[in-house]
């Protein structure tokens, strides 16, 4: 499932690609958005939004109170191609099409394509925790439900509701930077640990955003100047121990850790990420 730093990424590309007052051809040829897709066909796009690894598409009126919103979340298959125009013949498979005298967008097997109305994208924020991302992200907000928890820290950073955006990649590289033990409970994590690793992940996904890739190795560690291979991944990044079971760490030289956590692989060095 895409992390954060793609939906965000995502946002900005809609916007720069359609985002410019021009009437849009809005069309499902899938038909399973038919119905709203006729709504909003020949409707500017105004805004793209991004929360988590929630994404909005704001057509027809610029206040976010009353403006049509179409609300994505690409959940495990969903994939979005943008083109320049002319954009080809659509597959049957494509969800959403949008199409601009200059670019298209198609959208394909995604978890959520509805159409909402304002109130109802403010009910989807108020249920995500706070996103490093977004400039109104509080993160107080997080540490004062982490700080009461005794669920995993690794868990917890998983916890769309706790903290919004940070995926399997984000989780276990953050907390490798950090030395911290991903089965510490939450209440143990003491505030100064917090802001870092929160500072931290703003920094990275940021990064993200720019490179679209993941790379949390820091400059000391990077294949050049440990006269390693890169990673060959099809996640791409430099990373720590993310989906490096088995193989020696970076720092200390032992093996990395894999286990099952939440539904999800988890991966740490024992070594280096102490309790």
């Amino acid at each position: 499932m895409p992390e954060g730093h793609t939906i965000h990424r995502l946002a900005e590309d809609y916007a720069a690609a359609f985002a410019d007052g021009v009437p849009l051809r809005v069309t499902s040829p899938q038909g399973k958005f038919s119905d709203a897709a006729a709504l909003l066909d020949r409707t500017p796009l105004h805004t793209a939004d991004a929360h988590g690894k929630h994404l909005f598409l704001g057509f027809r009126d610029p206040d976010p109170e009353h403006a049509d919103w179409v609300h994505i979340h690409l959940g495990l298959f969903g994939k979005v191609a943008l083109g320049p125009a002319p954009a080809p013949p659509p597959t049957d498979t494509v969800r959403l099409r949008l199409a601009h005298p200059t670019a298209y967008a198609d959208l394909r097997g995604p978890t959520t394509c509805a159409l909402i109305t304002g109130a109802e994208k403010r009910a989807v924020h108020d249920r995500l925790g706070p996103d490093p991302l977004r400039p109104d992200a509080e993160p107080d907000t997080a540490y004062r439900r982490i700080s009461r928890s005794r669920t995993t820290i690794a868990a917890l950073l998983m916890d769309q509701k706790v903290i919004a955006g940070v995926g399997n990649v984000y989780r276990a590289e953050v907390l490798f930077r950090h030395r911290i033990d991903p089965y510490r409970a939450g209440r143990d994590i003491t505030p100064a640990e917090w802001d870092a690793i929160w500072t931290d992940l703003v920094g990275l996904m940021r990064e993200g955003v720019r490179n679209n890739r993941i790379d949390t190795v820091r400059p000391e560690h990077t294949p050049e100047a440990m006269g390693r291979p890169p990673r060959v991944d099809d996640h791409g990044g430099e990373v720590y121990v993310y989906r490096r079971a088995h193989r020696p760490c970076h720092i200390c030289g032992g093996e990395i850790r894999t286990a099952g956590l939440a539904a999800r692989n988890l991966f740490w060095c024992p070594a280096c990420q102490h309790r």
